[in-house]
């Protein structure tokens, strides 16, 4: 798997606040897959895919949430950040879900996978019931390798390592956001 905004999404989250709100970050990224298969079983994803105005809205949507995920990361305390995250206000469990489900149901690369996947990889004539299938394992497996990611970098030594950075963590990962968001500007400037 590339890096790309659930990565750079659960690196920080996992970070910052440890395991547990990776892994809720993960499990939101997984639902957000689902909404990418659901559209592409129902055939949505060619209507968006062939329609301008709302890919490049869907574009401009997605912008618009990686900016201001990465404004959030530049904006974070420069103080040095240590284990001890009883003082830090962290997101709870239902917030870090929706900052992960939104992360990957508002990525048009996403789209373009799946619609990829279901119009050309898979048959036609495969069941539904197959290719319902098929999608519950790309989210279940999605959602279990950025919860190992939340594991390694949520880990106490790796963990530390990178919160004495964390000033230099935070604003490479919002930098890296704020490039995504830019890099879906110019695809909606060329379409």
């Amino acid at each position: 798997m590339s890096p790309g905004p659930d990565f750079a999404v659960v690196s920080r989250y996992s970070v910052r606040y440890g395991i547990r709100l990776g892994c809720y970050i993960s499990i939101g990224i997984g639902a957000g897959i689902l909404v990418h298969i659901a559209y592409s079983l129902l055939g949505v994803a060619l209507i968006i895919n062939t329609t301008p105005w709302l890919y490049q809205s869907l574009l401009m949507l997605a912008a618009a949430y990686f900016f201001w995920l990465g404004l959030q990361a530049i904006r974070s305390p420069a103080e040095a950040q240590t284990l001890d995250t009883s003082a830090m206000q962290k997101p709870g469990a239902g917030k870090a879900w929706l900052i992960g489900f939104f992360t990957n149901a508002l990525n048009p690369k996403a789209t373009l996978f799946f619609l990829a996947l279901f119009t050309s990889v898979i048959a036609p004539t495969t069941p539904m019931m197959v290719k319902a299938g098929y999608g519950l394992y790309m989210a279940l497996a999605t959602m279990l390798w950025f919860c190992l990611l939340s594991v390694l970098l949520g880990n106490t030594y790796i963990r530390m390592l990178l919160l004495q950075k964390g000033y230099w963590f935070d604003r490479i990962m919002g930098v890296f956001l704020w490039a995504l968001a830019a890099h879906l500007l110019w695809q909606w400037w060329l379409s």
